[in-house]
């Protein structure tokens, strides 16, 4: 079977067709956030403190760090972005005992996050663009770790599978050249917007399917991207994501909480309840009308499509006898809650 091994310093977690499906924490990345990008440049690091928390709790086996961001005083992204990743990188396995990915298009910014991590990193990530494969797959070799391998290349993404299937098969080959195993190749076939491509879900399952069968590399994928531009993205992503791991894929990049309503957020829906003649008490608990209206919580959690990852490690036989999924649905004690909070790491700097 093949086994990507990744670790922090204290644990390790196992990619693999016969593992539990390996969750990435996607939230640690300034991309489309205004403010996490704009704390991130005055040196603030309290939102990914709190991403980083919260996604360990929701169940992520790992966390993706990306550290990419346009410093309004400094546009180039190849001198700010290295210390960057190390500052948050560092914070981060500090807080935090799972293992890291490092997310970044800047081959500095891999490099220095490599040599601040402590274990075996994943690095993400690698394309079939022929400058990308000479800059990458040295470091992936110098620094033995594994690789995320994205099937685009110099001709950008292609709509067919079997073109994208032929980068990945290129990327394998290119990296054995290096002596790179095909077990440390994690494979992101591309997943397209449903809503875009009808036939997008087939077509990532079949290519998951070849790439297991044919390449024998484990897989990942972006897996938000499924549901993209469409109303209720959770329910798509609930069923896309247990179907693409009976085709054999072995993790995703994704969002593993929920994310807590805001008080904004309330008060349109105590208005609205109002314009309809409902009325509220004064005294009720948030937490329950948050409950009571459908809304979620006021506190992060576990998302929905973590339960549904759960049930199909369960149904996979990747769960035995569904340890983890009791677990997870036991209504909690107040000793699971003190034994949790001793669980995370408190903050401050660790030695090597």
């Amino acid at each position: 079977m093949t086994r990507t091994i990744v670790e922090s310093k204290t644990q390790t977690a196992i990619i693999g067709f016969d593992q539990p499906f390996c969750v990435i924490g996607e939230r640690i990345n300034p991309t489309g956030r205004k403010k996490l990008a704009a704390e991130l440049e005055a040196g603030d690091f309290s939102t990914v403190e709190k991403d980083a928390l919260a996604q360990v709790a929701a169940g992520a086996t790992m966390l993706d760090i990306n550290a990419g961001v346009v410093y309004n005083s400094n546009p180039n992204p190849n001198e700010t972005e290295p210390p960057l990743m190390t500052k948050v990188l560092t914070m981060v396995q500090n807080l935090v005992d799972i293992p890291l990915c490092i997310d970044s298009s800047v081959p500095a910014a891999l490099e220095a996050g490599l040599a601040a991590c402590e274990g075996r990193p994943l690095l993400n990530s690698v394309t079939g663009e022929e400058d990308r494969l000479e800059a990458i797959l040295p470091l992936v070799k110098k620094y033995n770790v594994p690789v995320v391998a994205i099937s685009n290349d110099d001709s950008g993404i292609s709509e067919d599978p079997e073109v994208r299937f032929a980068v990945a098969k290129k990327i394998v080959e290119r990296a054995a050249d290096f002596g790179i195993p095909a077990h440390d190749i994690v494979v992101d076939p591309l997943v397209m917007p449903i809503g875009a491509m009808a036939t997008a879900g087939l077509q990532v399952f079949e290519l998951v399917r070849k790439l297991r069968t044919e390449l024998g590399v484990n897989t990942t994928c972006g897996a938000s991207n499924i549901s993209f531009g469409l109303p209720n993205r959770h329910g798509i992503n609930n069923a896309f994501l247990p179907m693409a791991m009976a085709a054999g894929m072995t993790s995703a990049i994704m969002n593993p909480i929920q994310l807590p309503i805001t008080q904004k957020k309330m008060e349109e829906k105590l208005e609205a309840l109002a314009v309809a003649g409902i009325i509220v008490p004064a005294d009720i608990d948030p937490e329950l009308l948050a409950s009571l209206t459908g809304m979620g919580s006021f506190q992060s959690k576990a998302g929905s499509e973590m339960t549904a990852i759960r049930a199909a490690n369960f149904l996979t036989n990747n769960d035995p006898h569904g340890a983890a999924w009791i677990k997870a649905n036991r209504a909690p004690t107040a000793s699971g809650a003190e034994a949790g909070a001793r669980g995370r790491r408190s903050g401050g700097r660790r030695r090597g």
